[in-house]
């Protein structure tokens, strides 16, 4: 039997090398950026056209390369930055492992021109998809210029699943901001074809100013702590900027940007009481510590660093964030000085005076009231005042659903009869409880058409304030509150939009609306929809957009929030496939859910009998009502069968 076992040609491992190494048109700018800070430069100037796809350009001044260093940079694991393995605990580069050039190489077309101080020629280098095609002397300026044309023009699956051009030049400004951030002491540009950011050399308080603007340097706090295990110095934003989307939080060790959670959580806690639970905070911090005391080389993007010593650092972190808010000022305090409320002096020997309560005869503090007639109002719970506590399904960038998709209900058979569970629902009569004709009449949640019910229905009632418990001829049924009233608002703007009767409804004083660089890209991908869905936006002189008309069935919302919402995500990753192949409607779809969800009533919030009744009635009438858009359960069914497995 012959052997099976072969080594794999250079060019099939660089493709393999490159799944991992590159991602995206933001992964090679990531990549090609490092090296050109590696080799000195003090210029960094960046070209993209087609998002990335077609060319990314990198030009920097830096040290250069000699041909046949040019040559040798593109060969697997070679490198400059390192010559044995304990060099990895003393590096001082961003790049040491020599997979980058060589993975960028085999999935693009690339064009490398370089030249040394030292020479008066320099060299110039074409390979296409790890083949040189040839190589000669060039007369180029000092530094190098490298073009990577094409990318994955040799691997079309990979290309295929590239996002829309609006997603993947999100993607490429968020790089650009993080290798940006990290480099303040380099001047650094873009050029998008659509945009350009000219970044100069400063401090990073004034590199921060100039990437984000919007006034975000007068609301940062400066954080210093030096010790001999970690130095640490930068920015964090007052409690009262902390942010519900888009939080700008960046932690960066030693000249390199990374993801570490344990000290995410230390800053976070230091915020506890003074932001709102929702919120987070904004913060730009640099640590310097003993190289060999950490570990870069446990990620294939290098942003994941293992600390020998991260415990101990903790505190130290803890104590730098809490002192910054203590000296600015930052946190709550009671002054017991403050003569904003004057307080009558009592003359000497006279007791003041002490208000005097009446109470009943029969007053009982211990005596618990209800207020339904069954006892049952918050049964199991403790009975909050509406709009305290409980959580929102219609937060920020979680829970994604975009799309229509909905999950096949293969649980319990007797969930797929909606009619007859209507019927059942319906045929139950009111324990003899007749409303008085002179009642006045009911608040009606936003977006339930109100509607004049006659005849026997079922008896519901609400239990933890977040769920409605009604009953058929099935058994009975637990009705999520909040997905039920998102189901059936989503239910509703799609039905609008597609019979063309969203109105959209002129509002006296425009929404002004902040937006970043993502944003204002999605923005560009979505206008026409917002439009359709009645959301009107407009561009003044100022380059400000401000919204100037809502839906008008848009209730108990900020459209503000709506939009922006619906512009996050428009810019997640969590969609399959670029816009050229997105359907039509499932960009609608997406928000007209965001819409819901902002829309829809919280858990919390205490129903009245009408409103549950509303909610029910206008839930089953609908031809799919047991999940929401994005596959959650709406209700649970217990009928007679598992209420006696339970009761036994």
């Amino acid at each position: 039997m012959s052997d099976i076992i072969k080594l794999l040609p250079d060019s099939v491992a660089n493709q393999i090398a490159a799944g991992e190494v590159i991602q995206r048109p933001a992964s090679v700018i990531k990549e090609l950026v490092e090296n050109a800070v590696d080799a000195g430069a003090t210029d960094i100037r960046i070209y993209l056209k087609d998002a990335g796809r077609t060319l990314i350009q990198v030009v920097d001044n830096g040290c250069g390369m000699s041909g046949v260093d040019a040559r040798m940079a593109f060969e697997r694991h070679a490198t400059s930055k390192i010559n044995r393995a304990d060099d990895l605990f003393r590096l001082q580069t961003m790049g040491f492992r020599g997979e980058a050039l060589p993975s960028i190489c085999a999935i693009s077309q690339v064009d490398l021109r370089t030249r040394r101080e030292s020479d008066q020629m320099g060299t110039r280098l074409i390979i296409n998809g790890s083949k040189v095609e040839s190589q000669q002397p060039d007369m180029c300026e000092k530094g190098t210029s490298i073009s990577v044309k094409n990318l994955f023009f040799n691997v079309p699956a990979r290309r295929k699943f590239l996002k829309s051009d609006n997603v993947e030049l999100s993607n490429v400004m968020r790089e650009f901001e993080r290798l940006a951030l990290v480099n303040n002491r380099i001047r650094m540009s873009i050029d998008t074809g659509t945009r350009q950011l000219d970044l100069r050399a400063a401090t990073l308080h004034q590199r921060i100013h100039d990437i984000w603007k919007n006034n975000l340097k007068m609301q940062l706090l400066p954080v210093e702590v030096d010790t001999q295990l970690v130095k640490i110095h930068g920015f964090l934003s007052r409690p009262e900027f902390a942010r519900r989307r888009n939080a700008l939080q960046f932690l960066i060790v030693n000249g390199r940007n990374m993801r570490h959670p344990y000290f995410h959580k230390a800053i976070v806690s230091c915020f506890d009481g003074l932001i709102a639970t929702d919120t987070q905070p904004c913060y730009f911090l640099k640590f310097e510590v003993d190289p060999a005391t950490i570990d870069v080389n446990i990620h294939p993007t290098k942003n994941e660093i293992k600390f020998e010593y991260e415990h101990e650092i903790w505190p130290l972190l803890v104590a730098g964030v809490k002192a910054s808010l203590g000296k600015n000022s930052a946190v709550p305090s009671i002054d017991f000085d403050s003569d904003a409320v004057p307080v009558s002096p009592t003359p000497e020997g006279e007791t003041p005076d002490t208000p005097a309560v009446e109470m009943p005869a029969d007053y009982n503090p211990f005596d618990v009231q209800r207020d339904d007639d069954f006892g049952l109002g918050n049964f199991g719970g403790f009975d909050y005042p509406p709009g305290s506590g409980g959580s929102s399904l219609s937060g920020g960038r979680s829970g994604g659903g975009g799309g229509h998709s909905r999950r096949a209900v293969n649980t319990d058979p007797s969930l797929r009869d909606w009619d007859r569970l209507y019927a059942g629902f319906m045929e139950r009569q009111r324990e003899e409880h007749p409303q008085d004709e002179g009642s006045p009449e009911a608040a009606v949640l936003p977006g339930i058409v109100s509607q004049e019910i006659s005849g026997p229905q079922a008896v519901c009632l609400q239990y933890g304030l977040k769920y409605i418990i009604t009953t058929t001829r099935e058994g009975v049924l637990v009705i999520d509150q909040h997905r039920a009233h998102v189901k059936v608002l989503y239910e509703r703007y799609l039905a609008n939009v597609k019979a063309e009767r969203s109105v959209a409804q002129r509002v006296l004083f425009p929404e002004v609306l902040q937006l970043e660089h993502e944003q204002l890209t999605a923005l560009a991908e979505v206008e026409g929809d917002l439009r359709r869905l009645g959301f009107e936006l407009e561009k003044d002189a100022d380059e400000v957009w401000k919204i100037v008309s809502v839906p008008s069935d848009l209730h108990g919302a900020d459209p503000a929030d709506v939009v922006m919402r619906i512009l996050d995500s428009v810019s997640e990753d969590s969609i399959n496939y670029g816009a050229d192949q997105m359907p039509v409607e499932s960009m609608l779809q997406r928000m007209a859910l965001v819409m819901a969800r902002s829309s829809a009533i919280t858990r919390g919030r205490r129903l009245t009998p009408e409103e549950m009744e509303h909610m029910v009635a206008e839930l089953f009438a609908l031809p799919d009502p047991a999940f929401t858009p994005n596959g959650n359960r709406v209700f649970a069914l217990l009928d007679q069968s598992s209420i006696t497995r339970l009761l036994g």
